[in-house]
């Protein structure tokens, strides 16, 4: 088989139809520049140049060979460049896993700002729970995940990249609804859409351990998963709910978000997780990112 140092040979030969000026662009002598020729098409089996004392040119063979002689060159030398680029983490693929919350705001911002500064990069996105999330860094469906803790798992590297404030959500007719902002008492007896314990247990667990330490107990209407549907009850008027502020972007009508008073600040985290044996040579300008966008967003806060 052939190999490319021949192929370049014929490719500068016909294009210069001269051995003296080839072997010139080729910084090597006219010998071994023949020799080349001669042993490419010995493994080809058929004459690729005439040669005269005075001309050179290309044989039919010569000239059919030419251009896919051109294209092989070409694809050898884009495929260099491509894993040049690769281990350079400048193209490739990312896989990235997030909780539906995620996309309200965080999200959009990260794969915005790594299209700016990867942009031959393609990106897959997967909405998941947090446990699903867990798993498929673990099998390698995912790169990194955007979930809620608790992250206590010796195998993933974690970096906070939100801590957002939460907010009531009131119907547009309810009493509250004209309030500067809400206290925790003010959920008690109140008709309340809870999150479910099990699709969505971090917001569950905090607002119980809210409204334990408060000691108050509203009357659990429904609980739902996704933050966009608990919204649509409190729209419909079947009671009041807690979202995190990024919840505001989706812009429901006839709901009220009032900022909620907390006697502590408890913060809603969503942290970037990436398994410590990923060799995605990407990995690392991603967590560099979503880390310069966190620190933008707590230096605005």
């Amino acid at each position: 088989m052939f190999d490319l140092n021949q192929l370049r040979c014929f490719v500068t030969v016909a294009e210069e139809l001269h051995f003296g000026r080839a072997a010139a662009r080729l910084n090597m002598t006219q010998p071994p520049l023949s020799r080349q020729i001669q042993v490419l098409e010995h493994i080809i089996d058929a004459p690729l140049l005439e040669r005269t004392s005075r001309s050179v040119r290309l044989t039919p063979a010569g000239r059919s060979f030419l251009p896919e002689a051109r294209r092989i060159l070409k694809l050898a030398e884009s495929a260099s460049q491509v894993a040049r680029r690769i281990a350079l983490g400048k193209t490739g693929s990312l896989k990235i896993g997030f909780t539906a919350a995620a996309a309200y705001g965080f999200l959009p911002e990260l794969v915005a700002a790594c299209r700016a500064k990867l942009p031959e990069v393609d990106f897959s996105l997967k909405e998941m729970v947090s446990g699903d999330q867990f798993e498929a860094l673990s099998s390698g469906q995912i790169d990194a995940g955007l979930l809620r803790p608790p992250i206590a798992r010796p195998e993933v590297a974690s970096r906070r990249v939100v801590a957002e404030p939460l907010l009531a959500a009131i119907p547009k007719k309810h009493p509250l609804a004209s309030a500067d902002s809400i206290t925790i008492k003010d959920f008690d007896d109140q008709p309340f859409v809870m999150y479910s314990p099990y699709e969505s247990r971090y917001f569950h667990d905090l607002l119980v351990a809210l409204f334990t330490r408060a000691d108050v107990l509203p009357r659990y209407v429904q609980h739902l998963s996704q933050i966009h549907s608990i919204l649509a009850m409190v729209r419909a008027g079947l009671g009041l709910a807690i979202v995190p502020a990024a919840a505001a972007s989706l812009k429901i009508s006839d709901v009220r978000l009032r900022p909620l008073k907390l006697r502590t600040r408890v913060p809603v985290e969503l942290f970037m997780v990436w398994r410590r044996d990923d060799e995605n040579p990407l990995l690392s300008a991603l967590v560099k990112i979503a880390g310069e966008l966190s620190s933008a967003e707590t230096m605005e806060d």
